[in-house]
């Protein structure tokens, strides 16, 4: 009776930890989502250069990510033992640059050439590269439905680009670009950091790399010199991007991913297409044809097929 009640003790604290990670997941992608809105309008109401929100966001979220590293005796262990690792700070470096890097300037240049929704939703199809990279790595063919998907992907980015009139694109060719270099950028955001975050922490890694992707773009970019006329309702904003559509999704996601399940988070990670399109609708007016409607559904279903 004893080992009959521990055994439902058990059941009932992973529930609980399922039911923990799915509302974390739903609120990072929900976070996520609207901070893609609300960037393209700091974007268009500031003019403000993608790049320098970048550089912003990047040097700012850093910073939280290691407090947050450094809040748990096991996080101020991680922080301290990574330097004595050369290897494994060269795999944070590869993370910084093919993930954090990247993944910051294609979504922003994406969002700032089209609109957040269809930056989102171009996104996604990183898990088409990723379905790739598992079956040349694992030597196996794709499943059917995995095929399907990838399939679904192929028409629903045709409709997205062309809005179903092959003799013309929907999209202007810079943001076809940035859209599909964000789907690469997310493949290597899904890809890059696995291995150093399974030995040294979700923010442990995202710190750091955060802090190096940041000091690298500085140096090249020198945001200084692009300095945007900013009033304070832009400086709440940009803290609120920085707090809550930074640091605050990846920290829920990554929880998320932690206790319910990479492939349930995953599912419930659609959440941020669909948020963006609907803040991009009702907040900045904008209008999609009844293609690129149809064409985000095929994507959308892409994810639930791969994942």
């Amino acid at each position: 009776m004893a080992e009959k009640n521990q055994l439902s003790e058990r059941d009932l604290e992973r529930r609980r930890r399922v039911r923990r990670g799915i509302v974390a997941t739903l609120v990072g992608g929900t976070f996520w989502g609207l901070n893609g809105t609300v960037s393209k309008w700091l974007m268009d109401a500031y003019a403000i250069d993608p790049l320098w929100l970048v550089c912003v966001r990047e040097l700012s979220a850093c910073w939280l990510f290691l407090a947050a590293a450094a809040v748990t005796s096991r996080g101020r262990e991680q922080l301290a033992g990574v330097w004595r690792h050369p290897r494994d700070l060269l795999a944070i470096l590869g993370v910084s640059l093919g993930a954090i890097l990247f993944s910051q300037v294609a979504y922003l240049e994406a969002i700032d050439w089209t609109n957040s929704a269809t930056a989102t939703i171009m996104q996604s199809l990183g898990m088409v590269l990723v379905l790739a990279f598992v079956c040349v790595s694992t030597r196996r063919r794709p499943r059917r439905r995995e095929a399907l998907g990838v399939a679904l992907a192929l028409v629903g980015t045709y409709l997205v680009a062309t809005g179903g009139n092959p003799g013309s694109l929907s999209l202007p060719p810079e943001g076809l670009f940035w859209g599909l270099a964000c789907a690469g950028a997310a493949a290597c955001l899904s890809i890059l950091p696995a291995r150093p975050m399974a030995r040294w922490g979700n923010f442990t890694v995202n710190g750091l790399a955060f802090l190096v992707s940041g000091l690298i773009l500085s140096a090249a970019y020198r945001p200084w010199e692009h300095m945007p006329e900013l009033d304070a309702l832009a400086v709440a904003v940009l803290v609120g991007c920085v707090v809550v559509g930074t640091f605050g999704a990846y920290a829920l996601y990554l929880q998320g991913v932690h206790d319910a399940g990479s492939m349930r988070a995953s599912l419930l990670g659609t959440i941020e297409p669909v948020t963006a399109t609907v803040a991009t609708v009702a907040w900045l007016g904008t209008s999609f044809s009844p293609a690129e409607i149809v064409g985000f559904g095929l994507i959308i279903a892409m994810v639930y097929l791969t994942a």
